[in-house]
Protein backbone atom coordinates (compact mmCIF):
# COMPACT_ATOMS: atom_id res chain seq x y z
CA UNK A 1 0.00 0.00 0.00
CA UNK A 2 2.84 2.81 1.11
CA UNK A 3 0.31 5.65 1.66
CA UNK A 4 1.78 8.90 0.96
CA UNK A 5 2.23 9.68 4.72
CA UNK A 6 4.72 6.51 5.49
CA UNK A 7 6.60 7.68 2.00
CA UNK A 8 6.94 11.20 3.37
CA UNK A 9 7.63 9.34 6.94
CA UNK A 10 10.57 6.84 5.20
CA UNK A 11 11.90 9.94 3.46
CA UNK A 12 12.48 11.79 6.73
CA UNK A 13 14.39 8.94 8.60
CA UNK A 14 16.25 8.57 5.39
CA UNK A 15 17.36 11.45 4.81
CA UNK A 16 17.32 12.92 8.58
CA UNK A 17 15.02 15.34 7.78
CA UNK A 18 13.10 16.54 11.35
CA UNK A 19 12.16 19.39 9.36
CA UNK A 20 9.62 18.14 7.26
CA UNK A 21 8.13 16.82 10.48
CA UNK A 22 6.07 20.17 10.44
CA UNK A 23 4.17 18.95 7.32
CA UNK A 24 3.01 15.77 9.01
CA UNK A 25 2.44 16.00 12.43
CA UNK A 26 -1.32 17.29 13.56
CA UNK A 27 -1.13 20.35 15.74
CA UNK A 28 -2.82 17.88 18.10
CA UNK A 29 -0.61 14.45 17.50
CA UNK A 30 -0.42 12.27 20.67
CA UNK A 31 3.13 10.51 21.16
CA UNK A 32 3.15 7.81 23.21
CA UNK A 33 6.96 6.75 24.70
CA UNK A 34 8.11 3.60 25.66
CA UNK A 35 9.63 5.22 28.46
CA UNK A 36 7.21 7.97 29.84
CA UNK A 37 3.86 6.96 31.43
CA UNK A 38 1.55 9.76 30.04
CA UNK A 39 1.13 10.68 26.62
CA UNK A 40 2.69 13.48 25.43
CA UNK A 41 0.17 16.39 23.46
CA UNK A 42 1.72 18.48 20.96
CA UNK A 43 2.79 19.09 17.78
CA UNK A 44 5.88 21.17 19.91
CA UNK A 45 6.42 17.75 22.12
CA UNK A 46 5.86 15.43 19.76
CA UNK A 47 8.52 17.06 17.44
CA UNK A 48 11.07 17.52 20.22
CA UNK A 49 10.91 12.93 21.30
CA UNK A 50 11.39 12.37 17.60
CA UNK A 51 14.05 14.60 17.24
CA UNK A 52 15.71 13.07 20.24
CA UNK A 53 14.90 9.65 18.75
CA UNK A 54 16.51 10.50 15.26
CA UNK A 55 19.61 11.20 17.75
CA UNK A 56 19.79 8.00 19.59
CA UNK A 57 17.85 5.63 17.25
CA UNK A 58 18.31 6.65 13.42
CA UNK A 59 22.00 5.49 12.71
CA UNK A 60 23.44 3.37 10.08
CA UNK A 61 22.24 0.13 11.64
CA UNK A 62 18.56 1.22 11.52
CA UNK A 63 16.63 -0.21 9.21
CA UNK A 64 12.66 -0.88 9.27
CA UNK A 65 12.60 -4.73 8.76
CA UNK A 66 8.08 -5.05 8.08
CA UNK A 67 5.45 -3.15 7.70
CA UNK A 68 1.87 -3.43 8.03
CA UNK A 69 -0.63 -0.67 6.59
CA UNK A 70 -3.76 -0.38 6.37
CA UNK A 71 -6.18 3.51 5.27
CA UNK A 72 -5.15 5.49 7.62
CA UNK A 73 -2.68 3.54 10.19
CA UNK A 74 0.65 1.91 9.66
CA UNK A 75 2.56 -0.78 11.89
CA UNK A 76 6.81 -0.37 11.17
CA UNK A 77 8.89 -2.87 12.63
CA UNK A 78 12.62 -1.62 12.88
CA UNK A 79 15.67 -2.70 14.37
CA UNK A 80 19.03 -0.80 15.46
CA UNK A 81 22.25 -1.88 17.14
CA UNK A 82 23.15 1.01 19.96
CA UNK A 83 26.04 0.35 22.07
CA UNK A 84 26.07 -3.21 20.87
CA UNK A 85 22.65 -3.65 22.16
CA UNK A 86 20.36 -5.15 19.63
CA UNK A 87 17.18 -2.60 19.84
CA UNK A 88 14.00 -4.39 18.35
CA UNK A 89 10.75 -2.10 17.75
CA UNK A 90 7.57 -0.89 16.36
CA UNK A 91 6.31 2.05 15.46
CA UNK A 92 2.68 2.46 15.03
CA UNK A 93 1.35 5.68 13.09
CA UNK A 94 -2.43 6.77 12.93
CA UNK A 95 -3.26 9.69 10.53
CA UNK A 96 -6.45 11.36 9.35
CA UNK A 97 -7.86 12.30 5.95
CA UNK A 98 -5.58 15.51 5.77
CA UNK A 99 -2.56 13.11 6.08
CA UNK A 100 -1.33 14.60 9.13
CA UNK A 101 0.00 11.97 11.80
CA UNK A 102 -2.58 12.53 14.88
CA UNK A 103 -1.20 9.40 16.72
CA UNK A 104 2.54 7.98 16.98
CA UNK A 105 3.03 5.30 19.59
CA UNK A 106 6.94 3.42 20.22
CA UNK A 107 7.13 0.01 21.37
CA UNK A 108 10.61 -1.84 22.36
CA UNK A 109 12.14 -4.93 23.46
CA UNK A 110 14.19 -6.47 24.94
CA UNK A 111 14.21 -4.72 28.49
CA UNK A 112 18.01 -4.14 28.06
CA UNK A 113 17.50 -1.72 25.13
CA UNK A 114 14.48 -0.04 26.65
CA UNK A 115 16.70 1.14 29.75
CA UNK A 116 19.57 2.10 26.95
CA UNK A 117 17.20 3.68 25.43
CA UNK A 118 15.38 5.23 28.11
CA UNK A 119 19.06 6.82 29.67
CA UNK A 120 20.29 7.85 26.43
CA UNK A 121 16.80 10.06 25.42
CA UNK A 122 16.80 11.22 29.14
CA UNK A 123 20.15 12.59 28.98
CA UNK A 124 19.07 14.30 25.35
CA UNK A 125 15.95 15.42 26.40
CA UNK A 126 17.30 17.25 28.85
CA UNK A 127 20.19 18.65 27.45
CA UNK A 128 17.54 20.07 24.56
CA UNK A 129 15.55 21.94 27.93
CA UNK A 130 18.50 24.10 28.69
Amino acid sequence: MNSKVIQTWHEIVTKRNSAKLNELLAEDVVFHSPVVHTPQVGKKVTKIYLKAAFEVLFDSSFTYVNELENKHSAMLEFTVEIDGIFVNGVDMIQWNDEGKITEFKVMLRPLKAIHLVHQKMGALLESLKK
